[in-house]
């Protein structure tokens, strides 16, 4: 799938935002936490991984995922396929073994929107994060391996 992502980065490091499949104008929720690492890691002060979320509005499912996440402002995140210094759990999600789709995703940040012009984004397309202080991130989201209908059909066998 491709679209558009309008990101919102929290002052405590969260994101916040929406991501657009264009043409056919579907919006998914997407939030993303910053993940500690256990041991030191030397990537650089602007690189993390995320625990993404994404959630389908129609069917209030949501998918999770394991990202990188460069520049300051979380201006680029992308799918990883080895993490090292982290919890089993979360490399047990970057290296799935159990034969599920992977979810990759893909984000470049075109606009980055602050202060004043980022709180009016805010207000228009995400009320309930008015008045945080964040920052916006606008541009191209690539997500492959995405499946909600999944849980549906293992349940109808399953009954």
């Amino acid at each position: 799938m491709e679209g558009v992502a309008s990101i919102a980065l929290l002052p405590n490091g969260s994101i916040s935002g929406h991501f657009i499949h264009l043409p056919h104008s579907t919006c998914y929720g997407l939030h993303a936490s910053e993940l500690e690492c256990e041991r030191e890691c030397s990537r650089g002060e602007d690189y993390r991984l995320i625990k993404l979320t994404i959630t389908d509005f129609n069917t209030k499912k949501e998918r999770v995922t394991v990202a990188e996440c460069k520049g300051h402002d979380a201006a680029r995140f992308n799918s990883i396929d080895h993490v090292h210094g982290w919890d089993k759990e979360i490399t047990g999600m970057v290296e799935q073994k159990d034969g599920k789709k992977r979810i990759s995703v893909s984000f470049e940040c075109e606009t980055l929107k602050a202060e004043d012009a980022a709180e009016d984004h805010i207000r228009q397309f995400m009320p309930k994060l008015a008045g945080m202080d964040a920052v916006v991130n606008i541009g191209k989201m690539t997500i492959s391996g995405l499946d909600f209908g999944a849980d549906e059909e293992e349940t109808e066998l399953k009954i």
